[in-house]
């Protein structure tokens, strides 16, 4: 337990922290502060973010002393119980603490922003389709579990069954920072319960993940490199939504990247929203070219790659969840479906990062 909060003399430099947290303070009490709102926005963020992080580190301090004060006082009375539980309370400490130390190391460009996360299911028809609604709830779930907050902007029915795709807006505090790793390829083996003969059907879905960015960031897009559709919303929403072609999709043509939004009845608000969506990718494929060239690692570049399998979740002839990247799998497939993918979060976030550590 000792060593976990040890590591935070690596991870999370007290003296600094405390230091910088001053002159945030200072910062804020400035009549001037306001003149500039994006700039004031991003100092008062950064502020609540660190004092959080202060408070948390001073909070988990003052339990390990007190449980080591009580496992003391208990061995001198003889008092095997309040041992047994205080033993409990400092292993329930040390996975707090593991887990705070990887925030710490969420510390890239857009590691505390909201993002946006985007599901498309692969070939295969309903099947596929309902694999990338299965996909849907599992990251509603997590989202929930954390207390974030979840607009669905775009959303296509599948003919039968299922979503043929859907963009999450997915707002909390690092909502970028633990999702980003998620970008790529998911496959499903289950039978089918779709076909008549039970067979085993494999479906796959794409999960594309970036940042929601702040006006401060300025991505230059130029009108000539956009080609701007409108359509009819599809699915649930009323007589308006179905019969005007309020939703819009914005194609980039020299990326080739295309965003699509149709959660308001207004085009004009839809098309706003797609374009601070196409900006946030357009940051995203910065960032990840950054990326790729501190990685002296190959193989970490395929595995941010569009196409790329990163994750297989098998519920026929066996139930497990294994991570390509990681090799962390999981026994309890219905338990990961329903949200619960921490353990799959850290371990590749722990890789990347120390993936980059080692090519910088």
């Amino acid at each position: 337990m000792n060593k976990a909060f040890l590591c935070y003399g690596g991870i999370f430099d007290w003296d600094k922290a405390l230091s910088h947290l001053k002159d945030l303070n200072a910062q804020a009490e400035s009549p001037d502060l306001w003149n500039n709102q994006a700039l004031a926005q991003k100092l008062l963020k950064e502020r609540d973010a660190l004092t959080t992080s202060i408070n948390r580190i001073q909070h988990l301090q003052t339990q390990l002393s007190d449980h080591v004060e009580l496992i003391a006082l208990a061995e001198v009375e003889g008092d095997a119980t309040l041992i047994e539980e205080s033993e409990r309370q400092l292993e329930a400490l040390s996975k707090i603490s593991a887990r705070f130390q990887l925030e710490t190391l969420l510390s890239g460009e857009a590691d505390n922003n909201d993002c946006f996360l985007e599901i498309n299911a692969g070939a295969g028809g309903t099947e596929a389709q309902d694999w990338a609604s299965m996909l849907s709830r599992l990251y509603s779930r997590w989202a929930e579990s954390k207390g974030y907050k979840l607009e669905i902007l775009e959303e296509s029915p599948g003919e039968e069954a299922g979503i043929k795709s859907i963009t999450l807006k997915i707002m909390g505090h690092q909502a970028y920072g633990w999702l980003k790793t998620e970008s790529g390829v998911h496959r499903l083996v289950r039978i089918s319960p779709f076909d008549s003969n039970a067979r085993r059907h494999t479906s796959f879905a794409s999960v594309w993940v970036y940042p929601v960015i702040d006006e401060s960031i300025d991505i230059a897009i130029e009108d000539k490199d956009l080609r701007i559709d409108t359509y009819r919303a599809s699915g649930a929403g009323g007589q308006h939504v179905n019969k005007t072609e309020s939703a819009i999709r914005i194609t980039h043509m020299p990326t080739n990247i295309v965003v699509q939004c149709q959660s308001d009845r207004s085009q004009h608000r839809n098309r706003a929203q797609a374009m601070a969506m196409l900006k946030a990718r357009l940051y995203e494929l910065e960032l990840r070219k950054k990326e790729e060239k501190l990685s002296a690692q190959s193989a970490s570049k395929t595995d941010i790659g569009w196409g790329h399998q990163i994750r297989s979740y098998v519920l026929q002839p066996y139930q497990m969840v294994k991570d390509a990247r990681t090799g962390v799998e999981r026994g309890n497939a219905a338990a990961v479906l329903d949200g619960d993918i921490d353990c799959f979060l850290e371990a590749s976030l722990a890789m990347r990062i120390g993936g980059v550590d080692q090519g910088s």
